[in-house]
């Protein structure tokens, strides 16, 4: 399956071998691991596994992250989008989720709530999906915003990794609801 979805600033696509490089950078950045629960990588090795894990996916699943690039720039700018999660979190289990990286040169532009929104739609749309998740360490507070912003409520909190999180969904009724006030 091949993904292509136009927003009115970015690109959403299937990840390339070409955005490898742009990948290690925004990974190797403090900044983006402060509420992951891991560390910066080091070397463009560490993410190989995730990068072609993710390519994997939509094989697998037909879904899986999306890069996302500026438009204005073709500069991949971080990941974003659906996956489909076949191990149990939450005591949840076969569920699409909700996901963006971004490198924090592109943090406060509104990507990831424009990359989010776009994902929402292919989800609710072409997967005909019942209802999306969205997971967020409870201290990041412009993760939990975008999220927001994009519809999805709060549930519950769990733990995840000895970490306190918020899990957070939206259904399709109320991505349509949402979609007739707009």
């Amino acid at each position: 399956m091949r993904f292509h979805i136009e927003t009115e600033r970015l690109i959403l696509r299937e990840l390339r071998d070409s955005d490898l490089k742009d990948w290690f950078e925004m990974d190797s950045d403090p900044e983006v691991h402060r509420y992951l629960g891991n560390q910066p990588v080091n070397d463009i090795e560490q993410i190989e596994g995730a990068f072609q894990s993710i390519r994997q996916q939509y094989e697998s699943n037909g879904i899986g992250r999306w890069a996302t690039i500026e438009k204005s720039s073709g500069k991949f700018i971080g990941w974003s989008g659906l996956k489909l999660v076949r191990e149990v979190e939450n005591n949840h289990i076969d569920y699409y989720d909700v996901g963006y990286r971004l490198n924090p040169k592109y943090w406060g532009k509104g990507y990831a709530t424009e990359s989010c929104r776009a994902a929402l739609d292919f989800g609710f749309t072409t997967l005909n999906v019942l209802e999306i998740i969205g997971s967020v360490h409870e201290e990041n507070k412009a993760s939990r915003s975008v999220l927001e912003k994009c519809g999805l409520r709060f549930v519950e909190q769990f733990m995840w990794n000895d970490v306190r999180c918020d899990w957070m969904k939206i259904t399709r009724e109320e991505w349509q609801m949402q979609r007739t006030l707009l």
